[in-house]
């Protein structure tokens, strides 16, 4: 197995002090960017929608948002009589923590989906998940405009208004989880092919080693 050199603790503290000041640089970027996501105009959604909550009462878009006035929306891959689980969607999941601090910032995060309610709490029995799930009308989803694949959405709720702030999907929603920001921070990293990595480095197509967490062989 091929691995990183081997050198002396001074060298090594120096290769790490050069890495620093381009992580430094990164945060900065980062701050910025968000700084013009802030700064987003927004759009007004209806709030006729209505949603399955979890305890399969029907409550309309306000609803969706408790008590807060920030919704971070995680879209579920999880479509009427869908027969398999999106690895990917069950994996991001099972990421998502406590939600108390996030909370006390006035924000609320939920996952949603198109399956019905019976589909979406077979899956959520199956791995215990906590995190609150809502079953949507595709009426929302027509106009948000989102006809397919994962995303996740941001809303902001002023009264009785709802408006669409922001959403991504690909590399930007999969820089938000744990394991994979963890996996950049180690020698091997993610282990795909994608990944700029030294020769003779472990890597595999990417996303092909990710499975829905009972379906890990080893």
């Amino acid at each position: 197995m091929n691995r990183p050199n081997v050198v002396p603790v001074d060298e090594w503290q120096a290769a790490l002090d050069d890495l620093l000041v381009q992580e430094k640089e990164l945060t900065h970027a980062l701050d910025a960017l968000a700084a013009t996501r802030r700064r987003l105009p927004m759009v007004q959604l209806s709030t006729d929608h209505r949603f399955v909550a979890p305890d399969g009462s029907s409550v309309g878009l306000l609803d969706v948002f408790g008590e807060h006035r920030q919704l971070v929306v995680y879209h579920h891959m999880l479509e009427p009589g869908q027969d398999h689980l999106c690895g990917g969607c069950t994996s991001f999941t099972d990421n998502i923590g406590d939600q108390t601090h996030l909370n006390h910032r006035d924000t609320r995060l939920v996952l949603m989906s198109r399956a019905s309610r019976a589909e979406i709490d077979t899956v959520r029995e199956r791995f215990g998940y906590t995190v609150p799930w809502y079953s949507a009308d595709p009426s929302f989803y027509e106009e948000i405009g989102l006809s397919g694949g994962f995303r996740l959405s941001v809303f902001l709720r002023d009264g009785d208004e709802v408006f669409y702030t922001y959403y991504t999907s690909g590399r930007g929603v999969d820089r938000l989880r744990l394991d994979f920001s963890l996996l950049d921070h180690t020698p091997y990293g993610r282990q795909e092919e994608w990944e700029d990595s030294p020769e003779g480095w472990p890597q595999t197509p990417t996303m092909q080693w990710l499975h829905v967490r009972d379906e890990y062989k080893s």
